[in-house]
């Protein structure tokens, strides 16, 4: 289980982000107030950083470049994500240190898998799943070759 810091004024994404996040098993925490994001993220120690970009108060570039900037936060993993997508900004996102980049409205696969690919990988859990999908695939054809005979 991942710890993720959402900096998020929107209370329907905060809902939404938190809601995705503790579905795939991680453990959301969000800061409404973008001023309180550097302390909370010293107090919750987060595994990745999800902060939108437009921001009141203090931007999410500017939250971006105060974590990269940060010795204990330093090398946390930033997701950056807003609504408005102007040419250029993945790269001044990225510049300012963020990992990655999602534009709203947030695709829920996308999602999920960009935060997955920022995680550190838990090791066993991918190929403990493919021999069991690989053993299901085997098991429906001999049905199917008994009701061709029935007509």
């Amino acid at each position: 289980m991942a710890k993720i810091l959402i900096v998020e004024d929107n209370a329907l994404n905060v809902k939404l982000f938190c809601d995705l996040l503790a579905a795939h098993g991680h453990d959301p925490q969000a800061v409404t107030d973008s001023r309180l994001a550097l302390q909370t993220a010293h107090e919750f120690e987060p595994d990745l950083v999800i902060t939108d970009i437009q921001l009141p108060h203090v931007s999410g570039l500017d939250l971006i470049r105060m974590l990269r900037a940060d010795e204990q936060l330093s090398s946390v993993p930033i997701m950056a994500v807003t609504a408005y997508s102007a040419r250029g900004d993945e790269e001044r996102i990225r510049a300012a240190g963020a990992q990655a980049y999602v534009s709203k409205p947030i695709s829920v696969v996308r999602f999920a898998q960009t935060v997955d690919e920022l995680l550190p990988k838990a090791g066993a859990a991918a190929p403990a799943d493919e021999p069991a999908e690989e053993h299901k695939a085997e098991e429906p054809p001999p049905p199917d070759i008994g009701d061709g005979e029935s007509a």
